[in-house]
């Protein structure tokens, strides 16, 4: 119980209960993220692995490419998303919720997904250009922005501006001195998520760049299974994690120079619309985004029913789902790509990863909330996987499980594995939160009726996190489903998910084999929105 004087309550779970919650968490950790990491620095600090890395002059253009290309994305990003941003939170009309929510769209599918649809809209003169590259990853991001500064943008005191504007203030510079001012530590914070998904942009690039505009994601990708120069991959891996980390404290270090301190206003003062002018920008707005994201998934399922000749047939869903025959009659080519399997490889490795990402992230959680304070360097660590590339988490996966008797780089487990590392720490996301916010006197009361810990814990704790561990689950099984930069060095012949096949039969002559490849994009983009259908479902059920 607590006493007067405020004394943390005692009703606490034993550490021995505390240690078998966390002991999954740190194995997990341990063996396959920790360990790969090491094993990458090790074949990293060779002096002849050093040595070719810092006298290749392509590798620095990669570089340079990949900051340059990832800096101007976050800028049109910016650029972009802030019109939207201002719009969806000032003002209230008719669809607002329908219009964000559709925002959010790009942002949950897949990276093959975006990545085909883009090749379905543009013209074939935007094939391999930099400039598809730029806009897919504006498509992609747009909603970091627009939820991001825009869920700050709606709680600016609004008398702010009106003073400005009594003052004499037209509406630009209001916005440049009073409106962007406050809302900087939002944009910066905003900035650093854009810069770090296109600095490590691999599905995006892999299909709309092509070998002439490599990534470092990309770059690491063939020098260790095209090129074998598994130490130079390694090199350029371990150079990534330092660049994205300098990139993380950097933006952290602007977040916090610019934060200032103002008043929040409640969230249902958005304004009508009033007058022509200002129903006109809405309108316009809203319009432009329904077009913007509905385009480029017409133009994927309209390629997936384009035949030869130009006509409409659902020949290639027939050869991928349906007619036997068309499937024999595909090139040859392609004979050792079955796409309706590739279906079920997903979906069985998503089950997998889904239930060991529920079980990892559920234990660590409770015990974190448990150590109160003294889990912050545990949360720490079951977050460092989110800020490493899905590529260096393949990549340091088959370095380290590639030698005996430890020889594990045919083992089908290591592809959900790896799809794990990734999704786990958004269900620890998920379900913490809602643990921290348990009343403590909840607890307090429980032993004051004679409940043990455990007792308490078990029918309070537990009984709070099965709606968000679900809501963990859905978001670990969209993730295992669009998985790409990882399951690139972990999978093997036979064992093709939906994001590979796609990439395999977009990057294959034939009319009929892009179909097949917009096909399954179609599918699993239809996948990820059920998945996510069901999260949303699942949470409306439980607030109301």
């Amino acid at each position: 119980m607590r006493s007067g004087g405020g004394s943390p309550s005692v009703n606490r779970l034993p550490g021995g209960v505390i240690a078998a919650l966390a002991a999954p968490a740190i194995v997990f950790l341990a063996g396959f993220y920790a360990w790969p990491v090491v094993a990458l620095v090790r074949r990293a600090v060779t002096a002849n692995s050093a040595r070719t890395t810092l006298h290749d002059g392509a590798l620095r253009d990669v570089l340079w490419f990949t900051t340059w290309q990832a800096a101007l994305s976050t800028l049109l990003t910016l650029a972009v998303g802030l019109v939207p941003a201002w719009v969806l939170s000032r003002y209230e009309f008719v669809g607002r919720r329908w219009v964000t929510a559709l925002v959010i769209v790009p942002f949950v599918l897949p990276t093959v997904v975006v990545g085909a649809a883009f090749l379905a809209l543009l013209p074939d003169s935007l094939d391999q250009s930099v400039a598809a590259i730029l806009i897919a990853h504006v498509f992609f991001n747009i909603a970091v922005v627009v939820r991001g500064v825009g869920g700050l943008w709606e709680q600016l005191p609004g008398d702010l501006v009106a003073a400005a504007r009594t003052l004499g203030a037209g509406p630009v510079r209001a916005m440049r001195e009073i409106t962007l001012p406050l809302l900087a530590p939002a944009i910066a914070a905003s900035a650093s998520v854009v810069f770090l998904f296109t600095f490590t942009s691999f599905g995006v690039v892999r299909i709309l760049g092509g070998p002439a505009h490599p990534t470092i994601e990309v770059e690491i990708w063939q020098r260790a299974t095209r090129l074998g120069q598994i130490g130079v991959a390694a090199v350029v891996s371990i150079a990534q994690l330092v660049v994205l980390g300098l990139a993380v404290l950097w933006f952290a270090r602007i977040q916090s120079r610019r934060r200032h301190a103002f008043g929040l206003r409640p969230l249902d003062e958005r304004s009508h619309p009033r007058g022509a002018r200002q129903r006109a920008v809405v309108a316009t707005t809203c319009a432009a985004i329904v077009i913007a994201i509905c385009t480029p998934l017409g133009a994927l399922f309209e390629r997936s029913t384009r035949a030869s000749g130009g006509t409409h047939s659902l020949t290639a869903w027939r050869a991928v789902f349906g007619n036997e025959q068309a499937t024999l009659n595909r090139p040859s080519a392609a004979s050792s790509l079955d796409p309706s399997a590739s279906l079920f490889t997903s979906l069985r490795f998503m089950v997998i990863a889904t239930v060991i990402s529920v079980i990892v992230g559920g234990c660590v959680s409770l015990a974190i909330a448990a150590l109160g304070r003294g889990g912050q360097l545990l949360d720490t660590g079951v977050m460092l996987p989110l800020g490493t590339s899905a590529v260096t988490i393949g990549f340091g996966l088959i370095v380290a499980f590639s030698t005996s008797p430890i020889d594990w780089r045919a083992a089908p487990l290591m592809i959900p594995l790896g799809h794990a590392l990734v999704a786990t720490p958004f269900v620890v996301r998920v379900v913490l939160p809602t643990l921290r916010a348990i009343d403590p006197r909840l607890r307090d009361a429980a032993a004051t009726l004679g409940a043990a810990p455990t007792r308490a814990w078990r029918e309070i704790d537990l009984r709070v996190i099965r709606g968000p561990l679900l809501t963990g689950a859905g978001f670990a099984a969209a993730i295992s489903l669009g998985e790409f930069g990882a399951t690139t060095f972990l999978t093997r012949q036979g064992r093709a998910t939906l994001p590979i096949a796609i990439e395999q039969l977009l990057g294959r002559p034939g009319v009929l084999l892009r179909a097949e490849g917009y096909v399954l994009a179609t599918v699993l983009a239809a996948l990820t929105f059920a998945v996510i259908a069901v999260v949303e479902f699942a949470r409306g059920a439980r607030r109301a």
